[in-house]
């Protein structure tokens, strides 16, 4: 029977690589995302009802994304990480504990959503030697929708 790579094409060698690569985005979405569960949960202050809402969406679509990085990883051959311990060791990403502030939790979320964009970023010239139109395809759209949001946080933070 013939691997994944060899079914889609794929070198098997740059396709280790990306899924190297896939991981350690996918441990830096799983600190992103249970960063916004955190500010969701414990949000205080003047602007907790917007601020409520803004993150429960922004958690939403990042536990998408999260699955998309895993099935992708699958499809190129791999295992997607999913212990804890493996997401702490990899992620760039640093968890928040008892952030309450709007501010403070907008700047994380700002910062957190930087660290993923340039991560992507990374991963994209890989994807392109290995002619994976398929993870080019999963990042550039990522890349595209997560730059209006870093823009529309930057705003918010600026007022």
């Amino acid at each position: 029977m013939k691997t994944m790579n060899e079914l889609l094409g794929l070198n098997k060698e740059q396709s280790t690589e990306l899924v190297k690569q896939l991981n350690t985005l996918l441990a830096n979405y799983q600190l992103y995302y249970q960063n916004l569960r955190g500010f969701h949960w414990n949000i205080k202050g003047e602007k907790f009802f917007e601020l409520h809402v803004k993150f429960e969406e922004l958690y939403d679509d990042a536990v998408i994304k999260i699955d998309e990085i895993a099935e992708r990883i699958l499809t190129l051959g791999g295992t997607p990480l999913h212990t804890f311990t493996d997401y702490l060791e990899q992620s760039e990403i640093q968890p928040q504990k008892n952030v309450t502030a709007g501010q403070d939790c907008m700047n994380v979320t700002l910062e957190n959503l930087t660290t993923i964009i340039l991560q992507e970023r990374s991963i994209l010239p890989l994807a392109q030697d290995a002619n994976d139109e398929g993870t080019i395809t999963l990042l550039t759209d990522y890349i595209s929708q997560q730059e209006k949001i870093a823009w529309m946080l930057q705003a918010w933070l600026t007022r």
